[in-house]
C-alpha cells in the first residue's frame, strides 16, 4: 500500500513531468511549498523542471537544495540530469557531489553515484570517476546495476577499455545499457571486430538492440570502412523497425561517407525530416573529403538559409572543401564568416587554412599565417607547411618547419622520412645521412604499413612482416601467382621511394668501398 505522502506526491510529480514552461513550474513549486510536503526532500527534488525546460533547470534547483534543512541524495539525483546537456554543465553535478560529501548530511546512494559517473564520463574526469568508484565500494553500492552500468559507461567514454571490459564481465545480468556501452567503447577506440562480435553475441542471448546500440555498431563500420557490413546494419535497422532518429541518421551519413558511398550518404540526408547541426556538418564534411566542393559549399549555404547555426565541425568541412580546389578567396571569406558567427577557431581550422594556402602555392602567406597564430602551432601545422614546401620546391621556410617539427615529435618516423625525401630531392645526401643518424640515435623505427579488408562481415587486418593470419600461406601463394610487375608498380608510387632509392644506393656504395678498401663518392 502506498503511504499517504506518496499518494500526495504522485499527482504533483505527474504535473511537474508535464510542465510546459518555467512560469507554470514556479506556480507548482509555490503550491508545493505551501502544502504539508513543503519540507519533503523527495518532493523538493521533484520541483526540478522536466524535459521542456531542462536547460534552465539549474536556476531553480539550487534554491530548492538550499531551502531544505537536511538535503538528501535524491536532491542531487534530480538536480543532476538536466545539467548533463553539455560538458560545461556536466561539471556542476561533480561540484555539487563534492559539496554534499563535505557537508556530511548524507551518504551517496546508487542513483547519486550513477549520475555523477555520467557527468564524469561526459567531461572525461577520470580522476574524479575513480574516486566515485571507490565511494561505491566503500558504501556498499557496487552491486547496484545502476552503479555497474555507470562505471562501465564511464570507463568506455574515458577509453579505458580493459577496465570497461572487466566491469562488463562482472555484471551478471547484463541489460541493454551494458551491452550498448561496451559496444560503443570498442567502436570508439577502433576495435571493430570486438564491437561487431559483441553485437552478434548480444543478439544470440536475445537482447534486442536500440538506437544507442546501433549508433555504436554503425560507428564501428565507419572506422573499419566496412561498407557491405554497414549496408547490412542499415537493412537490419529497417527490418527491426528501429526508429531512424537524428543520431542514427547522422551516424549512417558519416559511415557511408567514410566508406566511399557518398551518394548513399546524401540519400540518407535528404530523407531526414529534421536535421540538426551535426547532420548538416557530417554531410558537408563527407562531400568535402570526396572532392564535391560545389555541393559542399551549396549545402553550407542551404544550412545558413535553414537558420541552423554551424559549429566547428561544419567549418572544418567548408574550409577543407576550399583547400581541395584552391579557393583562397572563398576560404578567407568563410574564415571571416566563422568568426562573425562566434565560432572560435581551433587548431583544425588553422590547419585547414595552412593547407589551403600551401595547396595554392602561397608558401610565404602560409608561413606568415602560422607565425601570426594566437595559439602555438602543433606538429600537424608544421608538417602541412613542410609538405607544401616540398611540393612547391620552396626550401627557404622548410628548414624552420623541419626544426619545429622535430622538436615537437622527435620520435615520429614519418617526420624523418619526409625530411630525408626533401633533402634527397635536392641531392643533399649529407643531410639525408644526418636524418638517418638521428633516427638511429633516438631509436626511431619506421612503423610497419597496415591495411585491412572486409570479407563476409569480418575485417581482416594485415601488417608488414606479420605472418600470424590463419590463411597466410594461401595469401602468399595468391601473391606469387599475381601479376609479376605489381610489386614494382606499388613501390614506384610509394612515399618512401626517394628514401629507399637513397638507401639502396648507400648500401651499394658501402659494399663497393669494403671490397676496394675505400669509399666511393655518391653522385646525384
Amino acid at each position: 500500500m502506498p503511504s499517504p505522502v506518496q499518494i500526495l506526491e504522485d499527482p504533483i510529480n505527474s504535473l511537474i513531468q508535464r510542465c510546459p514552461d518555467m512560469r507554470t513550474l514556479r506556480q507548482i513549486h509555490a503550491h508545493f511549498l505551501k502544502s504539508p510536503l513543503g519540507s519533503s526532500a523527495y518532493g523538493l527534488s521533484r520541483s526540478s523542471p522536466s524535459r521542456p525546460v531542462r536547460l534552465r533547470r539549474h536556476r531553480l534547483c539550487p534554491p530548492a537544495v538550499r531551502s531544505n534543512s537536511q538535503p538528501k541524495c535524491v536532491l542531487l539525483e534530480l538536480h543532476d540530469p538536466g545539467m548533463l546537456s553539455s560538458p560545461e554543465q556536466s561539471t556542476e553535478p561533480i561540484s555539487l557531489y563534492k559539496r554534499m560529501l563535505r557537508s556530511g548530511f548524507a551518504h551517496p546512494n546508487s542513483f547519486t553515484v550513477a549520475f555523477v559517473l555520467k557527468a564524469c564520463s561526459i567531461v572525461s574526469a577520470f580522476s574524479e570517476g575513480l574516486q566515485v568508484h571507490c565511494h561505491a565500494l566503500r558504501y556498499g553500492l557496487f552491486s547496484s546495476p545502476f552503479v555497474q552500468t555507470g562505471l562501465l559507461n564511464f570507463y568506455s567514454k574515458c577509453e579505458k577499455i580493459a577496465s570497461a571490459r572487466c566491469m562488463f564481465d562482472e555484471i551478471s545480468d547484463k541489460n541493454l545499457v551494458a551491452w550498448s556501452a561496451m559496444i560503443g567503447g570498442y567502436a570508439r577506440i577502433g576495435l571493430v571486430n570486438e564491437a561487431l562480435g559483441l553485437f552478434r553475441e548480444m543478439q544470440e542471448v536475445g537482447i534486442a538492440p536500440d538506437e544507442v546500440t546501433m549508433v555504436g555498431v554503425i560507428s564501428a563500420c565507419a572506422k573499419a570502412g566496412a561498407l557491405d557490413l554497414g549496408r547490412w546494419v542499415h537493412a537490419f535497422i529497417d527490418r527491426k523497425g528501429i526508429e531512424l532518429d537524428l543520431e542514427i541518421s547522422t551516424a549512417l551519413i558519416d559511415m557511408y561517407a567514410k566508406c566511399g558511398a557518398i551518394e548513399k550518404a546524401r540519400e540518407v540526408f535528404d530523407g531526414m525530416d529534421v536535421r540538426d547541426t551535426m547532420a548538416w556538418g557530417s554531410m558537408i564534411v563527407g562531400l568535402a573529403i570526396h572532392g564535391h566542393v560545389k555541393d559542399a559549399l551549396e549545402l553550407f549555404s542551404a544550412m545558413l538559409d535553414s537558420q541552423v547555426k554551424p559549429n566547428h565541425v561544419t567549418f572544418i568541412g567548408v574550409l577543407s572543401a576550399c583547400a581541395h580546389s584552391g579557393l583562397v578567396s572563398d576560404g578567407r571569406r568563410y574564415w571571416s564568416t566563422m568568426r562573425e558567427l562566434g565560432v572560435a577557431p581551433l587548431m583544425e581550422h588553422y590547419g585547414c587554412m595552412v593547407d589551403l594556402l600551401c595547396r595554392a602555392g602561397r608558401l610565404e602567406e602560409a608561413y606568415t599565417f602560422v607565425n601570426d597564430m594566437p595559439i602555438v602551432p602543433n606538429s600537424v601545422i608544421w608538417r602541412t607547411l613542410l609538405v607544401g614546401c616540398k611540393n612547391s620546391r620552396t626550401f627557404d621556410e622548410a628548414e624552420t618547419a623541419a626544426e619545429q617539427l622535430l622538436q615537437l615529435e622527435p620520435l615520429t618516423a614519418e617526420n624523418y622520412v619526409l625530411l630525408a625525401n626533401l633533402y634527397a630531392s635536392r641531392c643533399q645526401w649529407d643531410k639525408v645521412s644526418r636524418m638517418r643518424k638521428k633516427m638511429k640515435d633516438h631509436g626511431v623505427k619506421v612503423v610497419a604499413g597496415c591495411s585491412s579488408t572486409e570479407i563476409d562481415g569480418f575485417v581482416h587486418e594485415f601488417t608488414v612482416g606479420d605472418d600470424t593470419h590463419p590463411e597466410i600461406e594461401e595469401i602468399r601463394e595468391m601473391l606469387r601467382t599475381s601479376q609479376s610487375g605489381f610489386g614494382e608498380q606499388v613501390m614506384s608510387r610509394g612515399p618512401l621511394r626517394s628514401f629507399m632509392m637513397w638507401s639502396k644506393r648507400r648500401r651499394r656504395a658501402r659494399s663497393a668501398s669494403t671490397a676496394r678498401g675505400w669509399r666511393l663518392p655518391t653522385a646525384c
